[in-house]
């Protein structure tokens, strides 16, 4: 049977003067501050009792106090400092009507570390930061409420908090730290507008996110940030996004689909790595591919391009394996548009320009094909050991693809140029038409007179595309 040990703690004690044994601690009405340490490795406290007018719970005050299962904080409290009560065994913690109207700003660093019975934790709207690792691996931790007012979630503030599976972050967070819900298992995460940064790993190894929605206030995705969520199948990024941070989807092994915004300007190394998807369309701001960054996407098929990548890093596609082509939709669909009748002058100037295969055109597409890279790596004195198929593309291609890059952005560029000449002469024309209408419809207000004396002089090419603009016969 064990012996209570009953201690009243008047504020002017040492920590020497704490019985090792103590199981009981009552405050003095008069105490307004507990120091650094004083109730440190108390391993038998079970039950303690603060007063109405303490402010402040000093460092590692009540540290390692294992047996302590229940604490009701004051309405006068206005801070705890860092690891206040750091393996301290609460199954909940209570802050009272008073401290949520006038009470504690921040919650600092490791406050509430490892506790690993706390299940529930309300922070009320007086709170304006969570600190660093405030709630760190509180394994059993299932509940948070956290009320508008808080603005900032700290570091680490709950890492490896392996129950907490959902979380609403009010409309005034600006700021998620670095791992700040690292290794959580969130299934849903709301991220307000509003939200300014959201720090490197802050939503990494949440393995059962499947969705998140980048409020357009984020313009900058941090390092690893969703990084191994392995169950995260859907994304959506805004307008406003311009960075995606080092291996920020890495790993997310669901992920098959990811609409790029086009405002986007860098995409960081290994960002998508390992991810399933089937396409991916590179936005025009982008003009650098980097490192690994779609590194082992086995199920890549299809890269939309534009004509601005100056740049890209030779393993950006390693292991690829099933990586089939570059296509250049803007390209393709301007070639389209241009009308049928000078539509076959462009594309033998086409193939003309792209007298070496570098670039493929079937009809109006055109399109990098990796397999047709293939014969060109043979030329580059690769040797038949390096020749290699994986899923049925070989290395080699995709290699001499990329060395040569320079020399494709060249070819595309005199096909961007041809093609803008085009656009411009059919404007012309459609001006010289315009013109030329408009005089017939207003000699057709008089009387009859000859339609002839209206007409302007066109070359026969362009009266063609004029013909095949208006469908208008002489």
């Amino acid at each position: 049977m064990s012996i209570e040990v009953e201690f009243e703690y008047t504020g002017i004690e040492a920590k020497e003067d704490v019985p090792e044994n103590v199981t009981i601690v009552r405050f003095h009405s008069s105490v307004t501050e507990v120091g650094d340490y004083m109730f440190k490795y108390c391993e038998q406290l079970t039950n303690v009792v603060l007063n109405e007018g303490l402010q402040k719970i000093g460092e590692l005050a009540f540290y390692g106090c294992n047996k302590l299962e229940y604490i009701n904080l004051p309405s006068t409290l206005i801070e705890i400092k860092g690891n206040a009560f750091y393996k301290c065994n609460f199954g909940d913690v209570v802050l009272n009507e008073g401290l949520r109207k006038t009470g504690i700003r921040k919650i600092v660093h490791a406050s509430f570390n490892a506790c690993n019975s706390l299940e529930c934790i309300n922070l009320p709207s007086t709170i304006t930061e969570i600190g660093y690792a405030s709630f760190c691996a509180c394994e059993r931790l299932k509940k948070v409420v956290l009320n508008e007012g808080i603005m900032k979630i700290g570091e680490e503030a709950f890492h490896h908090c392996e129950s907490l599976r959902h979380i609403n972050i009010p409309s005034t967070v600006v700021e998620v730290g670095d791992y700040a819900f690292y290794r959580c298992k969130m299934r849903d995460v709301i991220l307000p507008e509003g939200l300014k940064k959201i720090g490197k790993y802050s939503f990494s190894y949440n393995n059962e996110l499947a969705r998140i929605n980048l409020p357009s206030t984020v313009t900058n995705l941090g390092r690893g940030t969703f990084e191994h969520c392995v169950y995260l199948k859907e994304v959506v990024l805004h307008e406003r996004l311009k960075k995606i941070g080092r291996s920020a989807f890495g790993g997310c092994l669901n992920l098959d689909t990811v609409k790029l915004n086009k405002a986007l300007r860098k995409i960081e190394k290994g960002a998508f790595a390992s991810c399933p998807l089937n396409r991916i369309t590179i936005p025009p701001n982008v003009t650098e591919i980097n490192e690994r960054t779609f590194y082992k996407c086995h199920s890549l098929r299809e890269v939309e391009l534009h004509g601005g990548i100056q740049k890209i890093v030779s393993d950006a596609f390693e292991e690829c394996s099933s990586l089939e082509r570059f296509a250049f939709p803007k390209l393709s669909t301007r070639l389209e548009t241009i009308t049928k009748a000078g539509r076959t002058e462009v594309e033998d100037k086409i193939d003309h320009i792209n007298i070496r295969g570098l670039v493929e055109r079937r009809g109006s597409e055109i399109f990098i094909s990796v397999r047709q890279h293939a014969p060109i790596a043979e030329s580059l004195s690769f040797s038949l050991s390096e020749f290699i198929e994986v899923g049925g593309v070989t290395t080699p291609a995709l290699e001499s693809l990329i060395q040569n890059w320079e020399t494709i952005r060249e070819v595309l560029g005199r096909i961007d140029r041809l093609l803008t000449y085009y656009e411009l002469k059919e404007v012309t024309t459609l001006l010289e038409l315009a013109v030329w209408k408009s005089k017939i419809d207003q000699a057709e207000m008089k009387p009859p007179i000859n339609r002839e004396l209206y007409r302007i002089d066109i070359p026969g090419p362009v009266m063609d595309t004029i013909l095949q603009y208006l469908e208008f016969r002489v």
